[in-house]
């Protein structure tokens, strides 16, 4: 915890990093943004195989948060479909091209900076919180999981998107490392991740301690979807290959409902 902002050191490390990032993301937000069918992941999947949002009709008129939207791509793609969303992201930077952007298509909605395991609205605010490698990995899950069930309403729902945990048990913390068929973490204590190679900091959880922590914090797991890379597709990570992809999950969608 620092003293001077009283904010946990992992939100401290992963703000600094974000804002040197933002200008790689740039040019896919702008694609994102411009994009009329929403696409998931670092693969592209499209939402008509791996559907995170709900049909429009069920979009129209509901309060959303994105934890963690950065260029707020998703937040874009929930305002067309006549949802009232409204995006949280730790990185100022990512959050000016946000608002560009907002600007360039004639889409407004609030943009707030600031830490998505404490976010300043009121409880029972929204029908919809969703996360596409937001808070979901940037944010302590004991710390953002709880809060989503604050921020949402009886019947509402959480949706997040996330590395899986096959990838992070067999991804090597070196640089130039790729992932392969062997196990080079522990799946036991699997929760805080650190890079040797920047100051980031990432969180993932095994499979069973996802699933009590979202049922103890009052939600029912509807769907877990092991995501698989289409065929000839591709990504901007080195680290992981379309081989791999088409073998094992490299990213999952996790779906539940706050119980009424």
């Amino acid at each position: 915890m620092s003293e001077a902002t009283g904010e946990p050191d992992h939100v401290l490390r992963n703000r600094e990093e974000w804002d040197a990032w933002a200008s790689d993301y740039v040019a896919t937000g702008e694609r994102n943004w411009s994009a009329e069918e929403p696409t998931w992941g670092i693969w592209d999947v499209p939402e008509s195989e791996v559907p995170l949002l709900s049909p429009d009709a069920e979009l129209d008129g509901i309060d959303a948060i994105e934890l963690g939207c950065g260029t707020a791509y998703v937040s874009a793609w929930l305002a067309r479909r006549g949802a009232r969303p409204v995006g949280i992201d730790n990185s100022a930077a990512q959050l000016e091209t946000a608002r560009r952007l907002q600007a360039e298509h004639g889409i407004d909605f609030p943009l707030l900076h600031g830490n998505a395991e404490e976010v300043p609205l009121p409880d029972a605010s929204f029908d919809l919180a969703i996360s596409e490698y937001g808070a979901s990995i940037w944010c302590d899950p004991y710390k953002w999981i709880p809060e989503a069930a604050r921020l949402l309403r009886p019947g509402g729902r959480l949706v997040f998107l996330v590395n899986s945990v096959l990838e992070m048990l067999c991804i090597p913390d070196t640089p130039e490392g790729a992932v392969g068929h062997e196990l080079v973490r522990p799946l036991f204590g699997l929760h805080r991740i650190e890079w040797s190679d920047d100051r980031s900091v990432e969180f993932h959880l095994p499979h069973g301690e996802m699933i009590t922590l979202l049922r103890r914090e009052g939600f029912d797991v509807e769907e877990l979807i092991e995501v698989r890379a289409p065929e000839g597709s591709t990504t901007r990570y080195s680290g992981i290959t379309l081989e791999w992809a088409r073998a094992y999950p490299t990213e999952e969608v996790w779906k539940a409902r706050k119980r009424g």
